[in-house]
């Protein structure tokens, strides 16, 4: 491993450990801003403030979630998982993001029902758990957002800083009660707290899911990174590309690239050359990159043989082997 990437492994260790010590103090820190909503919402008789609660309580099991997701990510790779367990932060940031899909369906249903039988509110409860939310989901939001490499501390920053909003809302809604007695706010405000859940939750849904799909990385154009690979001296050719993302943060790449026709002892420059590009331009710190000598003519690839099909290519070798058992 060369030096560059050993420090980026470092930076990788230390930013998990920070990201576990942010995410278990938030964990906890949650449970307070969960009791004094859920008390404050049924002394208010809120359903604004415990919709707020409701989103509370997909925090902590956001938060919970990515502390233990956090964790198993330092357990090392093995036979089993080659690439150890970083996965486990993108399927509890996916798990998160259907939770909030059900939250909200539960808000809309709940809000309904107050349309259609109005019921009264007590808004000086209504500040007081929501000042408390709003004071202790602040420093939580900014001690998360520091953690700013990890989909799965953002996912649950997400969380924080919408409840933010929501408990503003909550406060704001307290206010038209008390001056006009106005009870039908507290429904709509759930609506829109729902709806701010609902925004939240597809995006962290789509994110995953292109992790999941093994997607292109968004910051990456393919089109520069291989002109910067064939702009490596000794390159002629990049074909067969792939270029995933293993967790947030953590690329990859595989490939095979045709060369000059060297040794491998004068070819092991170009390698490093190429490394040091995907790794300082790109942030791709895991390749895999095989080196041919002659130009590739498979009909595998589309795109001018950028991009593998891989199951042509397992029917090619198929066809192949059958071709090389039949009697001559």
């Amino acid at each position: 491993m060369s030096s560059a990437q050993g420090g980026h492994n470092h930076a990788h260790d230390h930013t998990r450990g920070m990201a576990k010590q942010t995410l278990r103090l938030a964990f906890f820190l949650t449970m307070v801003i969960l009791a004094a909503e859920v008390i404050g919402g049924v002394l208010a008789n809120s359903l604004a403030l415990l919709s707020d609660a409701g989103h509370v309580l997909t925090d902590i099991f956001a938060l919970g979630l990515a502390w233990f997701a956090t964790a198993q990510a330092e357990r090392p790779a093995n036979a089993r998982r080659t690439f150890g367990y970083h996965r486990v932060g993108i399927l509890a940031a996916l798990m998160n993001a259907l939770t909030l899909i059900l939250i909200t369906i539960w808000i809309l249903w709940e809000a309904v029902q107050r349309f259609q039988r109005p019921e009264p509110v007590q808004p000086l409860a209504m500040f007081l758990a929501a000042g408390v939310g709003i004071a202790v989901n602040l420093f939580i939001g900014f001690g998360l957002q520091k953690e700013k490499g990890n989909l799965n501390v953002r996912a649950a920053a997400l969380h924080v800083f919408g409840d933010v909003g929501a408990s503003a809302a909550v406060i704001v809604a307290g206010v038209v009660i008390l001056l006009t007695a106005w009870n039908p706010i507290d429904p709509i405000l759930s609506v829109g707290i729902a709806a701010l859940i609902a925004f939240g939750a597809w995006r962290i849904l789509r994110e995953t899911t292109d992790i999941l799909l093994e997607s292109v990385p968004k910051d990456i154009n393919l089109s520069a990174l291989v002109r910067d690979m064939m702009r490596v001296q000794g390159v002629r050719d990049v074909h067969d590309l792939h270029v995933w993302c293993i967790t947030s943060g953590m690329y990859a790449l595989s490939c095979h690239a045709q060369i000059d026709d060297l040794p491998p002892s004068q070819s092991s420059s170009i390698l490093t050359d190429l490394e040091n590009v995907l790794l300082q331009k790109y942030r791709i710190g895991h390749t895999a990159i095989q080196f041919e000598s002659h130009a590739h003519q498979g009909s595998c690839c589309v795109e001018d043989g950028l991009y593998c099909q891989m199951k042509n290519r397992r029917e090619q070798m198929q066809n192949h082997v059958s071709a090389a058992s039949r009697p001559s």
